[in-house]
């Protein structure tokens, strides 16, 4: 079991006539990550609705904002329990025996045209035995060819503009692996969280995404970029691709900061609760 304690904070100046606000920060609650010492802080005396998907459980907060300056601030005690199985013993499901709900995740979707990448997968990684070593094999291969840049991309790049160039953010990488992954009918699926163990040299604490894959046994998780540590993500957010799951949606006039992170493993041994470290196992928070 895995213990982190996690910090959100979010500024925005709003405009004269007010704005609504989406927000999905809060930590999932799921089968095998629950939520604990959870609080929520915001500026303005405004009340919040709060939405969990029933497939996903992302939860979303809603609120209308106030002209001026807005704070909101999320914390939580967040325990994550892995599953961990030898990579090898770990194959592919066939089309005919995936569960209907992981189904969606085979189609193109708007930030990964996968129906674009058939023949590229095809080449690259056909020829590979199918299971956990081919979806790493995707992995490696999406970390040899783009080279992490911030400020390269934005929110309409794609995976197949970032094949072009090259280069990208944690987003980006995440694009471009579920789309070859869906290009070889592995169902793969965009999930965010935080960059826990991020070299501090590509910047302050922030958001990341990151991907996962439906395998023999359930949904396996992949750091597209490399750039953290994926015993140490907790899960906020799950869909198709970011179009699904953007930390903020704002509908009026709102200038944003850059959002303040803090996340901090509890290491306490006897307790059960060990630092996370990378491992060579195949990892899951959401096995069958």
């Amino acid at each position: 079991m895995i213990r982190i304690e996690h910090q959100v904070s979010l500024q925005y100046q709003i405009g004269a006539n007010g704005a609504d606000l989406i927000l999905n920060i809060h930590a999932a609650q799921t089968a095998c990550q629950s939520v604990g010492q959870e609080r929520v802080h915001i500026s303005q005396p405004v009340v919040y609705e709060m939405f969990v998907d029933p497939v996903t459980r992302s939860r979303f907060m809603r609120l209308r904002a106030l002209p001026g300056w807005l704070q909101v601030q999320h914390s939580a005690s967040v325990d994550v329990r892995h599953h961990q199985r030898d990579p090898d013993a770990v194959g592919e499901v066939a089309v005919s025996r995936l569960p209907f709900e992981t189904l969606t995740y085979l189609n193109p979707s708007r930030y990964c045209q996968s129906d674009q990448f058939s023949q590229l997968a095809m080449q690259q990684f056909g020829a590979w035995p199918k299971g956990y070593r081919r979806v790493q094999a995707i992995q490696r291969w999406v970390q040899q060819r783009v080279r992490f840049t911030p400020n390269v991309s934005d929110t309409n790049t794609s995976a197949i503009e970032t094949l072009r160039s090259g280069q990208g953010v944690c987003r980006d990488f995440a694009h471009l692996m579920i789309a070859l992954c869906r290009a070889l009918c592995i169902p793969a699926r965009f999930s965010t969280g935080t960059d826990w163990g991020a070299d501090p040299a590509l910047g302050p604490p922030d958001f990341h995404a990151y991907v996962e894959v439906y395998l023999e046994g359930g949904w396996y998780i992949f750091d597209a970029s490399g750039t953290a540590i994926p015993m140490g993500f907790i899960r906020i957010g799950t869909g198709r691709d970011a179009a699904d799951v953007p930390f903020a949606s704002m509908y009026g006039g709102v200038m944003a900061q850059a959002p303040v992170i803090h996340s901090r493993a509890i290491e306490d041994t006897r307790r059960g609760f060990p630092q996370p470290a990378h491992t060579d196992c195949a990892l899951s928070t959401d096995a069958g």
